[in-house]
């Protein structure tokens, strides 16, 4: 959420971050709310100076005028009441278009309406060359060597659902705890979060409103599946006033996700790219209110990720995303790409995101100066690294002509030293 006064002060500025963020609110409308709510706080703040006066002259009075200023204090209040009325009327609209204000993107964000008009800014490492044979497809890969199970999964929940089976979920789970590890070397607290959040969280984080058709609702206990550990993780602080010797606060959040991929039918159906539950580590900063902070964080965590898919020994991409392609509350965003070669390209792994105060103030989230002065924190977050997603640059990567899988090196120790991963007997 932004700052009322700054929305006043540059609106055209916010007039154009909602339009090339696609985002759609009425910023007449809250300003002229805004207004409203400034002319019933000054009748109120009026009438309860009269009243304070009039308290103060009571005690000194007698006979009809005592009784006379008695009377007035009750049309006084009576008069208060009403305008407390409408003044909550008029801030519950007010917040409601408060809450739909985009961030204003960095300059350094590039203008686009979607995913395609995304930049790329460099790439890493050099995608594989397979010699002597076709490589297959992680479905393929997955089912030759009893390691997914898509059918089955679809059975039982649906389409995008899918078993993971033996070596997979010790892939999975190597995978997950290399980057946990790597994460607590560099001053990480890891987290297990609730998988299970109230809607005040995903107000606080910028999924709602707007975010609704994306996340599982469950109706009977008014809570909703989280997405992502950013959500729990973010909102641990929430209402807590921080100290600035205690910040920067570096959490990792390791988490079962789950989203609804409303809107993605027919997109991306086969195989592991675009599923309904994932695992996730999600790395969570909380930072003072300073750009030059913020900046200093985005690349810790960028770097951070970068890193894993480096000691992974997978080729990738990093991109700025566009305006049209960013959140409601990011001011800049980088992703990741991994090379896929059942795509022929580069596929979204990873995406990394600065906040400023947008997600802080939602949150109450603040922190004391050394001279005792409160301030709203900066936010960042960045996924570290995201299964079943990794696993199709994983598998295809590093298979083999006999149909083996060769496990990266930083993984066997999880594996108990194992090199491959080969065809056994199903079970």
């Amino acid at each position: 959420m932004l700052d009322i006064k700054f929305i006043r002060e540059n609106l055209e500025i916010v007039r154009k971050a909602a339009r090339v963020k696609r985002v759609t609110v009425d910023l007449d409308q809250l300003i002229t709310l805004d207004d409203r709510r400034r002319e019933l706080l000054q009748k109120v703040e009026a009438i309860r100076g009269e009243k304070n006066k009039a308290s103060e002259s009571i005690p000194k009075m007698k006979g009809e005028e005592k009784q006379a200023l008695l009377d007035k204090m009750k049309s006084y209040s009576a008069e208060e009441k009403t305008l407390d009325e409408d003044l909550k009327d008029v801030e519950r609209e007010l917040l409601k278009l408060m809450l739909l204000v985009p961030a204003v993107p960095s300059s350094e964000a590039p203008e686009g309406k979607d995913d395609s008009e995304n930049v790329e800014l460099y790439k890493v490492g050099t995608p594989p060359t397979f010699d002597g044979f076709t490589p297959k497809d992680h479905v393929t890969l997955g089912e030759e060597l009893d390691l997914i199970d898509i059918p089955r999964g679809t059975k039982i929940a649906g389409a995008r659902s899918y078993f993971l089976k033996g070596d997979a979920l010790l892939l999975e789970n190597a995978v997950m705890r290399f980057t946990i590890d790597l994460l607590i070397s560099k001053g990480f607290t890891p987290f297990s979060v609730p998988l299970m959040v109230n809607n005040d969280a995903m107000t606080g984080t910028g999924y709602f409103p707007g975010g609704e058709e994306s996340a599982y609702k469950l109706e009977r206990d008014d809570l909703n599946l989280i997405g992502t550990s950013e959500v729990s993780v973010t909102s641990y602080h929430r209402d807590e006033i921080l100290t600035e010797e205690e910040l920067p606060k570096l959490y990792a959040g390791y988490s079962s996700c789950f989203r609804r991929e409303a809107g993605t039918y027919g997109k991306d159906t086969r195989g592991l790219y675009r599923v309904h539950q994932f695992q996730k580590v999600e790395q969570v900063v909380v930072c003072k209110n300073s750009e030059e902070e913020s900046q200093k964080m985005f690349d810790l965590l960028l770097n951070n990720a970068k890193e894993v898919l480096e000691k992974l020994g997978l080729a990738y991409r990093v991109v700025a995303v566009c305006t049209g392609d960013m959140g409601q509350g990011q001011v800049y965003k980088n992703d990741i790409e991994t090379w896929m070669p059942s795509r022929n390209g580069y596929g979204e792994t990873h995406s990394c995101s600065m906040f400023f105060d947008f997600q802080a103030r939602r949150l109450n989230l603040r922190y004391k100066d050394a001279q005792g002065k409160n301030h709203f924190c900066y936010t960042l977050n960045n996924t570290a690294i995201a299964s079943p997603r990794v696993l199709i640059p994983l598998l295809e990567c590093y298979q083999n002509q006999d149909g083996s899988i060769t496990i990266p090196e930083v993984l066997r120790p999880y594996m108990n030293g194992r090199s491959k991963i080969e065809k056994r007997n199903k079970n």
